[in-house]
């Protein structure tokens, strides 16, 4: 999610190593964990990882809720920003359930 890392830009100096460099982890650990699960042969740990992507992905969406509470970003930053969150979500769980039907744990 580039555009989340570019808003980045419009933070203040002060937090460039505190809430900027969590949510850089915790957006780049959304797609690193789909690749990893992706990676995987086993479909218990392709769960996990794609489990872990999901919670990043919420753990940055609750950090720019932050961020914009703290007017670090715009409500219309958040707004524009949410409906990407909500496909990436979606997607997560079409996955997950695709692979739970598909095969037995």
């Amino acid at each position: 999610m580039v555009i989340v890392y570019q808003s980045l830009d419009l933070f203040p100096g002060f937090e460039r190593y505190a809430l900027c460099d969590q949510i850089r982890r915790s957006v780049v650990s959304v797609s690193s964990n789909i690749a990893e699960g992706s990676g995987r042969i086993s479909t218990r740990e392709q769960l996990h990882f794609y489990e872990i992507s999901y919670g990043s992905l919420m753990e940055t969406y609750n950090q720019l809720i932050l961020a914009a509470d703290l007017k670090y970003i715009g409500e219309n930053d958040l707004n524009n920003l949410k409906p990407q969150i909500e496909m990436v979500a979606r997607m997560l769980n079409g996955l997950r359930s695709s692979l739970l039907k598909n095969c037995k744990l």
